[in-house]
């Protein structure tokens, strides 16, 4: 299978059914080089079908709120690994933090070890689910309405639960960012919701990698400014590190 247009087909219907898809692994299925898949890549994203991050293809920001969460989480996976490594270790002795959805803090929560007791408000039921096992971790999961892709609650129920509470961190998931306009998410009722979250906590810690740099969710949360730190990868560009740094954010490059 090594005809252009057949290539070309076969990266978009993956990209649609997987959420990403990798240059050395399009190569090998193929059996062509890296550079020609490349070069299928640019012309995809000059049609506006896809957008190319370090080493793969992901969908572009009209398209990702159809990729389920469990797709989501092995787009650059390495990367969101080693962001959640070290997020985890601003969690201090009897904490209390809050997290929001996403597939970079799905990943963070994997990592959570509780030091002392530890007070976790969630508006993810996969994260409430996954860590409501550990001894020494109380979860409160926010009520609302379930959005499926994300595993995530919205709603004015959840609006009221997060009220009632104060953490002194949260960790929260973006679908993009960019000095210029701020962080976003994929929907106005999630960007809502990270919002009063943000009201509810000293610290705004922001977890993503360096391919989110660009791009544009539906909603937007804030201005980069209102956040305390950036966590991603060391692909980020450097002058928007400096950037965003300017204006005040501790920036992490993992």
């Amino acid at each position: 299978m090594s005809n252009i247009d057949e290539r070309r087909r076969f990266i978009k219907e993956s990209i649609n059914k997987h959420g990403f898809v990798k240059v050395a692994d399009l190569a090998k299925t193929f059996g062509v080089t890296q550079t020609t898949i490349r070069k299928d890549l640019s012309h995809l994203e000059s049609k506006g079908l896809l957008r190319r991050a370090y080493g793969s293809a992901l969908p572009t920001e009209s398209q990702i709120m159809d990729v389920c969460l469990k797709n989501k989480k092995m787009i650059n996976y390495d990367k969101k690994q080693s962001i959640a490594r070290y997020a985890v270790q601003l969690i201090e002795e009897n904490d209390s933090i809050m997290i929001s959805s996403g597939s970079t803090t799905a990943i963070f929560s994997e990592h959570i070890q509780p030091k002392g007791h530890l007070n976790i408000v969630t508006s993810a039921v996969n994260i409430s689910a996954l860590l409501g096992e550990i001894n020494g971790i109380t979860v409160m999961q926010i009520g609302g309405i379930l959005y499926s892709n994300t595993l995530s609650v919205t709603g004015t129920d959840a609006f009221q639960s997060i009220r009632n509470v104060y953490c002194s961190k949260l960790f929260i998931g973006i679908d993009g960012f960019d000095p210029d306009y701020g962080i976003t998410a994929g929907t106005t009722e999630e960007a809502e919701l990270i919002q009063q979250m943000m009201k509810s906590s000293s610290k705004t810690v922001v977890l993503c990698d360096s391919s989110k740099l660009g791009c544009k969710g539906f909603g937007r949360i804030c201005g980069m400014e209102k956040i305390d730190m950036l966590i991603t990868d060391n692909r980020l560009d450097n002058e928007k590190c400096r950037q965003i740094r300017d204006m005040g954010v501790e920036v992490v490059l993992t």
